[in-house]
Parts: structure tokens; sequence; C-alpha cells
């Protein structure tokens, strides 16, 4: 049988489609021109860009990321003006309504709060004031800074030594399967949020705590077993 995760001292939570709705980019999408159907493949193009530079041990900027990709999906028809109007839209967007309780709830229960995102910081933290979910967050570790795209463990060892917290009891909450693989492997706890995918795909290791939103996470994550002292 299969020993519980420990109760971490530390969560951190993927930022783009966990705790910031996408969505209403595809104004901004139809602003320039574009379909607003693209943003959906426009954004997985993103991600597996950089997933396929991280394979080569090479990284990329996410603003960069995005302007290539975003080419793409355009038929490089889109002009830089239109790449810019909807890159700026990224701090402006929502939070999901389960993100704020879920990070109070943590904090609330004496467990340090960061966000791990392959996003920009000074843009994380800009949607992090205006959705008032900065008082919660202490840390905000981008994939930049630590050199490393997801789900490489670099990456999640780096946010584990930010917030201060040995891997095995920091936790990464995301609402994407493979996301929270790349933290069971790295040697962290895992809380897949099923809002977004529904089913947890067999491809990848079982998160140690899932939830239908995340303040059903925060609570599974607080519910795992302290280790004796």
């Amino acid at each position: 049988m299969a020993t519980a995760a420990p109760r971490p001292l530390a969560v951190v939570f993927d930022v783009l489609e966990t705790l910031m709705r996408l969505d209403p980019l595809a104004a901004r999408f139809a602003d320039t021109g574009l379909p607003p159907a693209a943003l959906h493949p426009w954004f997985l193009r993103l991600q597996r860009d950089c997933m396929a530079l991280a394979l080569t041990g090479e990284t990329a900027g996410f603003r960069d990321a995005a302007r290539e990709a975003l080419r793409v999906e355009s038929g490089q028809t889109v002009r830089d003006a239109d790449v810019d109007h909807v890159l700026e839209g990224f701090p402006l967007l929502p939070a999901y309504d389960d993100a704020l309780p879920a990070l109070r709830r943590l904090r609330q229960a004496g467990v340090a709060v960061g966000c791990l995102t392959v996003g920009e910081a000074e843009v994380t933290r800009a949607f992090l004031e205006r959705n008032g979910l900065a008082p919660n967050v202490t840390q905000v570790v981008t994939a930049g800074e630590a050199g490393a795209w997801k789900p490489a463990s670099r990456l999640y060892h780096a946010a584990a030594h930010r917030m201060g917290t040995p891997p095995a009891r920091t936790a990464v909450v995301a609402v994407h399967a493979w996301d929270c693989h790349g933290a069971t492997r790295a040697g962290l706890v895992s809380g897949w949020c099923a809002r977004l995918e529904g089913r947890h795909s067999s491809l990848f290791a079982q998160p140690d705590v899932t939830g239908e939103d995340l303040t059903q996470v925060a609570e599974g994550l607080l519910a795992l077993p302290a280790p004796a002292p």
C-alpha cells in the first residue's frame, strides 16, 4: 500500500488556467481580426514549443514564445501591434472564483503560498494585485528565473527552494495533469484540480490530492498526515 504524502509546509499554484482565466483574451483576438477560437490552439502551441526547447536543454522568454506562436497561428499575418494588444491583456485577466478562497484557507492554516508560472513575474504580480490575491502570496517563481520550462524538475526544485521548504514538503497545485506529473516526478506533493480536464489522464502519475475545485484541493492537502516530530 502506498504511503500518503506528508502535509505540505508550502503550496505553490500554477497561474495560467489554474488561478487565471484565459478565455477573456478571446475578445482581444477578435479585436485584431483573429478568430476568438484561435485562443486555445495558440496557448497549446506556446506550451508545446517551450516544452520542445526544454527537452533540448534550452528555454525562451514567455513573451517571445507567445509572439512566435501567435504569428504561426495567424498564418504569419498578425502585426506586431496586434500581438502587443493580445499580450497586454494578461495582467487584466480575472481570477477563477475558487482561487481566493483556496489561497486564504491555506494561509489561515499556516501554510505558505506561492505561485509557480511559465509567465512573467511582473505580469503575474499585477494579476495577483488586481484580483486581491497578492496578500496571500509570498513568492512568485517563474520559468524565466529558474532557466527551465515546466515540467523540468529544475523548475519545481527552484520553487521549493524559494519557498524555503524541502521538495517533499512542498506542494504544486494545477489544473493540468502533466504539470502535477512533473511535480510528482520531481519529488514534490501534487494537487490536481479537475476544473479544466474533468478526468485525470491515465498517462500520468496519480496526484496526491484531487478535487473538483481549488478549495477542495486545498482541503485535501491540509488533510494529509503531518510527519511525526
